[in-house]
């Protein structure tokens, strides 16, 4: 059993503690920190948590914690971790890790410093979908992964924080690219180094400072591509979908939108529907399961299995400082209009590749450039010569 103080009572901070509670059903959030005293007092009582505070120090200090979970504003992130290196408490932290890179850096180099528990809590690379996914593209189904594409778009987060520049950090770039970012960086591999960053943003609708959609692109050192598409102003919904293609196979994934469950009612006694739901009346898209589909469940899992087993997890806060170094890059680019470097001060993964061949053999004076079977029966085939460049074409 782990013992949890959750730092947070606001919606993020429910949904952590309806996974924490439910799957494994051996551990408890025991101490609940919220800013005000009637959110921690009701997060207690409808949790059943035998200790509640408006003092972040005291709820982390608890003897009676084992791991702390943050669940706060982007801005209070740092405070909250320095406190739990400072009491030698395990800790994981809702996306992102910091408002940028220089702020993750400094919370990776203290969590490791202090040799505490560190998971970094980045649900989406823990979806059913997205689990089995990765394992057909790791298990070479793709063949060499070409392109990786992430898309999250929604009508707006749901606190006022995070329409605050000061205490978000930034807009939907940081709020939602976080998460796009390490799918597609998990889909390429999370060894490969992120090199630089082509970033178009604009507020096109929200009355803020900071951006409200955002498309970009980014390079990694062996000549994969990934693409996050991210976005305040959709309406419809919570979209998340992503593609991977690689030289032997694609893949499609529609997470939430389309689940197989379609419901049509005029609204007479409806409520909640699905997460960022617009209307509660038409046809609309529930989700069976909502702590599953999007990854709550295994993703508590794989932090407490892991701390268990005195291992890393799979999502650590060397994680969140990469996905934080790559959004800063976006961001300059999106003032830039440039390709811009994503600098990283500390990279744990391969160094000095290069971009792989493209080049496929098909006799010792081609390369083959397609091969297809035509509707007539006859096996088509498209080469290049080796020594002249020319293209031609023969059919079998």
């Amino acid at each position: 059993m782990k013992r949890i103080a959750m730092l947070g009572s606001g919606f993020i901070g429910r949904f952590y503690a309806d996974s924490l509670q439910g799957y494994r059903s051996r551990d408890k959030v025991t101490s609940i920190y919220s800013r005000r005293e009637e959110s921690a007092k009701k997060f207690a009582q409808d949790y059943g948590c035998e200790h509640w505070t408006t003092n972040m120090e005291e709820a982390i200090a608890h003897p009676a914690v084992d791991i702390v979970c943050i669940a706060l504003p982007n801005n209070l992130h740092e405070a909250a971790v320095m406190l739990c290196c400072k009491y030698k408490k395990a800790v994981m932290t809702t996306k992102p890790l910091g408002r940028n890179a220089e702020e993750a850096k400094r919370m990776l180099l203290a969590v490791e410093e202090a040799g505490i528990f560190n998971g970094y809590l980045e649900d989406l690379v823990y979806t059913p979908k997205f689990i089995k996914a990765n394992e057909s593209v790791r298990n070479g189904a793709l063949g060499r992964v070409l392109w990786a594409k992430s898309r999250e778009t929604h009508p707006g987060p749901h606190s006022d924080w995070f329409w605050d520049i000061e205490q978000a950090g930034g807009g939907c770039i940081l709020d939602l690219g976080c998460h796009c970012v390490e799918i597609t960086r998990s889909y390429i591999g999370k060894d490969i180094r992120p090199v630089e960053v082509m970033c178009w943003a604009d507020t096109q609708v929200k009355p803020i400072d900071a951006e409200d959609h955002a498309i970009g692109l980014v390079k990694y050192e062996n000549g994969a591509i990934g693409q996050f598409e991210v976005s305040w102003t959709f309406r419809g919904g919570l979209d998340l979908r992503d593609e991977v293609m690689g030289t032997e196979g694609t893949i499609w994934i529609n997470s939430f939108l389309r689940t197989g469950f379609d419901m049509f009612t005029t609204g007479k006694g409806a409520d909640y529907v699905a997460e960022k739901a617009e209307s509660n009346s038409g046809w609309l898209f529930p989700v069976g399961d909502e702590l599953n589909e999007l990854g709550y469940n295994h993703m508590f899992m794989d932090m407490f299995n892991a701390m268990e087993k005195n291992e890393p997890p799979k999502e650590t806060f060397y994680d969140g400082y990469v996905v934080n170094a790559i959004l800063d890059a976006a961001y300059r680019s999106a003032k830039s209009k440039l390709w811009e470097p994503v600098q990283l001060d500390i990279w744990r993964g391969q160094t000095g590749l290069t971009k792989e061949s493209h080049l496929v053999e098909y006799d010792t004076d081609h390369y083959l450039v397609k091969e297809e079977m035509t509707h007539y029966g006859a096996k088509k085939l498209i080469l290049k010569n080796k020594h002249t460049g020319k293209i031609i074409e023969q059919t079998i």
